[in-house]
């Protein structure tokens, strides 16, 4: 950056250029300015256009100094300043301070506005008789309210945008047109006079209420335990009253949606402290302009039922996000909501009003609006472990954000996993990744996963030329891949793991990475997920691994688990573990005769080594989840006994053996631990404490695993990377961060992207950058 020539008087009159990078578009970015324009003195120009905003600013040279380096250090609250270039220039003689129109052109990469929580401001007014916008939904602000859902393309003006469709009344363009106002250039200001309405149908499609009285009737009927969809920001949720434990299973019934766990939307944080135990730092993240689902303890007296989350001791929350949520809680009968995604399991989120044939017979009631939604997108999800925080949904407030890098990812799209997939997009050394999109498991996902990348490719003007996927051949995102007709680099699942938690972390140094993980095609045609990796993008080395077990059944194995617990008792043990199946399953005789079989012939059993197999076959041996109704359902409920009761210290561990395969790879053994389990249950010993010994045992083996490598290999560096899916157990990324720690060893783990295949994409991208 060009400085300022200290050496001149501060009297001197001179012109600057002030090129700001970064989120300042749809963020009060302009307005700010402006007001810095007359505090300080200055005259000149500020405008958008695709590289940020371009400031021509006139006045003397100490006052100069001062905007910018307000602007360094005290930018809109919305606003991330990523780069501030100034530049001297001639002077040019502006008799006043201007906001002029965008411009469409730069070749930097535009920065998309995400989506913002209301704001206080914006709250107060609504809430208050006297003003304008009393009671009115779809209040906002520069500081809050929808941004990317509703941009059809850039510069974000309201042109673009699907507030177009609402043409502003006088006392609105008033404000949009004072540039000291705080809704100066706020895009999709409104109010009752000018903008959309809200309208309440029953299931037959007949107009019931329409604006505050429809949202009243709505109350009373969330009251009555009835169900509700109801249109936010980015789609439809399912909404009902969070205390009714008749009408909670009558919306799992009609969903089809028996045991994963609903997110409720509590009305305050004094209603979260009586439902939950809630650290700072969890505090922090519900009351954040994102204000994502956040996972916490449930207290045992809060009042939940415990339907809401079957066989867990956490629970989804959120605080209300929209004028329109605040609306709902404003009478005082609610306290607490479902609001639950819309859509049907497996399909893409419902936001257009075509849609809600889908909820018929799902909903009673329809509240929903006028105002289109262009980009469908999830509610975030995070949980924090008491330090760190773990996105395990990076969507709605966080996207599209842009991640910089220092690899040269420009025109390289990455196509991510098969489950809970995202993609990225690179354009110069910025890598954009998208928001969950879900399973690519029917047409209908691949048809939205589709639209997703055609829409940010047209956004960020990207026309690719590599397309980075999964190695497996099956996967959709190959076929996808396929028919783009570019050069396809197929990069290893957990490679793409390692990598990604490394990107994510600014490490460009070989480390280790130890990859806990659900499923991923291995290079020697088994099914990795339990992996200790050695390397960079450049390249990896696999320095050791969990033994493999068959899968009988391969896919349905995963979705029940007592079908792996079998396989690895036959495999292990093929007298006496056909003994323990028998009395672990007495009611599956038949089946496990039959896999017996398929063991022995190798018929449709592929052999795998995955820590979320581990899982599910513990929590199926134990009793815990032995058919699946949601990806990862049998680890999650297994994992979260750790939650349950107040751990006591203890140095007990299962056997285990860590062995050499070959000469360059060891071999984790885990059959001693598995065999104890099964003593210890058969024995009827507390399932808690088999628990808490079984997970305190994997996080030896790793530390022990690593420790090992290091002997033989001393070598290599003493920086370790943890990713996967398994690592959204807190309790196992948090000791085994700590063990190595304690070891010497400095470890990183995700901080911008989930840690489970929601972050493949950023490992996909950098490695294919390398490889090129």
């Amino acid at each position: 950056m060009d400085q300022l020539d200290k050496g001149c008087l501060s009297s001197m009159y001179k012109a600057i250029k002030v090129i700001v990078k970064g989120k300042v578009q749809g963020v009060g970015f302009r307005p700010f300015i402006y007001s810095l324009s007359k505090k300080h003195h200055i005259n000149g120009t500020v405008q958008n256009n695709f590289d940020g905003v371009t400031i021509l600013a006139e006045g003397k040279d100490g006052q100069l100094e001062k905007m910018v380096d307000e602007i360094k250090r005290n930018p809109p609250k919305l606003a991330k300043v990523s780069e501030i270039n100034v530049h001297q220039i001639p002077l040019s003689h502006y008799k006043e301070f201007t906001i002029i129109p965008s411009r469409k052109n730069g070749e930097s990469i535009p920065w998309i506005p995400s989506d913002a929580a209301i704001c206080g401001n914006c709250l107060d007014e609504m809430n208050d008789p006297y003003n304008r916008r009393f009671q009115y939904p779809f209040i906002n602000c520069t500081q809050c309210g929808p941004r990317y859902t509703i941009i059809n393309r850039l510069p974000y003006d309201r042109s673009n945008t699907t507030m177009k469709e609402f043409t502003m009344c006088h006392d609105c363009q008033v404000e949009y047109e004072d540039p000291s106002n705080r809704r100066h250039h706020a895009q999709p200001i409104c109010c009752s006079v000018c903008g959309p309405t809200v309208m309440l149908y029953n299931q037959c499609g007949k107009s019931l209420a329409e604006n505050q009285s429809a949202i009243i009737q709505t109350i009373d009927f969330i009251k009555q335990g009835k169900i509700v969809a109801i249109k936010g920001i980015g789609g439809f949720h399912l909404a009902c009253d969070a205390y009714q434990e008749k009408t909670v299973d009558q919306l799992r019934n009609r969903k089809k949606r028996p045991q994963k766990p609903l997110a409720i939307m509590v009305k305050s944080l004094e209603v979260v402290r009586n439902l939950c135990y809630i650290s700072s730092l969890e505090e922090d993240f519900l009351t954040s302009p994102e204000m994502p689902i956040v996972i916490l303890k449930r207290k045992r007296n809060g009042g939940l039922p415990p339907n809401i989350s079957p066989g867990l001791s956490t629970i989804g929350v959120m605080l209300p996000y929209t004028p329109l949520h605040h609306l709902l809680f404003g009478n005082k009968q609610l306290e607490c909501i479902v609001m639950t995604s819309a859509n049907p399991s497996g399909l893409p989120i419902l936001y257009r009003e075509d849609h809600l044939e889908y909820l018929q017979n799902i909903c009673d009631y329809f509240l929903t609006h006028n105002r289109k939604i262009d980009f469908p997108i999830d509610d975030s999800v995070v949980q924090c472990d008491g330090e760190n925080t773990i996105f395990v949904r990076r969507a709605r407030g966080f996207v599209p954000e842009p991640l910089k890098t220092t690899s040269n990812v420009d025109h390289i799209i990455a196509l991510g996993g098969n489950q809970k997939n995202t993609f990225s997009v690179g354009k110069q050394n910025n890598i954009v990744i998208s928001p969950h999109i879900g399973d690519l498991e029917n047409e209908e996902m691949i048809a939205s996963f589709e639209e997703h990348l055609h829409h940010y490719k047209a956004f960020l003007g990207v026309k690719e030329v590599n397309v980075a996927v999964d190695k497996h051949p099956l996967y959709a995102s190959t076929s996808i891949a396929n028919k783009l007709n570019r050069n396809i680099i197929s990069i290893q699942h957990h490679h793409a793991h390692h990598v990604s938690c490394m990107e994510d972390n600014g490490l460009n140094e070989s480390c280790l990475g130890i990859i806990l993980d659900g499923t991923g095609y291995g290079e020697d045609g088994n099914i990795w997920g339990f992996e200790f990796l050695y390397g960079d993008a450049k390249s990896f080395e696999r320095l050791a691994h969990l033994k493999y077990t068959p899968l009988p059944g391969g896919e349905k194995a995963v979705k029940e688990p007592w079908r792996n617990a079998v396989g690895m008792l036959l495999f292990y043990w093929p007298q006496e573990g056909k003994e323990f199946c028998m009395k672990l399953f007495p009611d599956r005789v038949k089946e496990i005769n039959m896999m017996e079989q398929m063991i022995v012939h190798q018929l449709n059993t592929p052999m795998a080594g995955t820590c979320g197999r581990l899982f599910d076959a513990i929590s199926a041996i134990l009793g815990i989840c032995s058919i699946s109704t949601y990806e990862g359902e049998a680890a999650v409920k297994l994992s979260d006994y750790m939650n349950k009761t107040v751990l006591e210290s203890t140095d007990e561990r299962y056997s285990f053996h860590i062995k050499t395969n070959t000469p360059n790879l060891l071999e984790l053994d885990v059959s001693p631990m598995i065999y104890q389990i099964i003593q210890e249950k058969l024995q009827q010993q507390s399932v808690t404490e088999i628990i808490q010994k079984f997970q305190t045992t994997l996080v030896s083996c790793c530390i022990q695993m690593v420790l090992k490598l290091l002997r033989n290999r001393p070598e290599l560096n003493r920086t370790v990377v943890l990713s996967g899916g398994s690592f959204q157990n807190v309790f196992l990324a948090s000791e085994i961060r700590k063990g190595l720690q304690k070891e010497g060893f400095t470890v990183y783990t995700h901080r911008n992207v989930p840690c489970n295949d929601g972050g493949l994409s950023l490992g996909q991208i950098i490695i294919a950058a390398h490889q090129l």
